[in-house]
Formats: structure tokens, C-alpha cells, sequence
């Protein structure tokens, strides 16, 4: 009676093993792209819809908190976060008339 129990512990066992395995090497593969890459990469994306007047901040976890997290790089020891800057006043205040 304790073989077909010690069978299915094995399949469950080997189960999540292999979905570790599959975990890690996602994992490995996403961790192996440098964090200005994959910064470069999200810039790239945000100027093709358009969007400027921005800034991408790479930084330690713990910097992150409260940030808007726009990447994960580093094995998920850093994140990469945006911001959207205010168009500068001088550019968008109207023309002061002589008087």
C-alpha cells in the first residue's frame, strides 16, 4: 500500500521540481540582461508612442518603494523607475507684450 503513495509523492515531487527548474531559468534569462539594456529598451518604447519629458532611474530595491517600477533587472535586485518631468516654463509661457 505504501508504493503507489511513495510513486505519487515522486510525480509531485518531480512536478515541482521541473516547474522550479522552468522558474529559475526564466528567471536566469531575465536576469541576464543588463539593467541600461533593458533601460534603453523601455525608452525606446516610450518614444515610440510618443511620450517625452521623462526621466528612467535605475536603483537599489529599496529605493524603489513608492516609485513608479517601470523594469526589473539584475535578478531582481534592482528596478528601473519613471517619472514624467514638467515641461519646462519657459517654453510654454506665452510671449509678455511691450508696453
Amino acid at each position: 500500500m505504501s508504493a503507489p503513495r511513495t510513486r505519487a509523492m515522486r510525480s509531485g515531487a518531480a512536478a515541482l521540481v521541473a516547474m522550479a527548474l522552468a522558474g529559475s531559468l526564466a528567471s536566469a534569462a531575465h536576469a541576464a540582461k543588463s539593467c541600461e539594456d533593458l533601460a534603453l529598451e523601455i525608452a525606446a518604447k516610450l518614444k515610440a508612442v510618443g511620450i517625452k519629458d521623462y526621466v528612467l532611474e535605475i536603483v537599489p530595491n529599496e529605493l524603489a518603494v513608492g516609485e513608479k517600477v517601470v523594469g526589473s533587472c539584475e535578478g531582481g535586485t534592482r528596478k528601473i523607475t519613471y517619472a514624467r518631468l514638467k515641461p519646462s516654463t519657459a517654453s510654454s509661457a506665452p510671449a509678455s507684450s511691450a508696453r
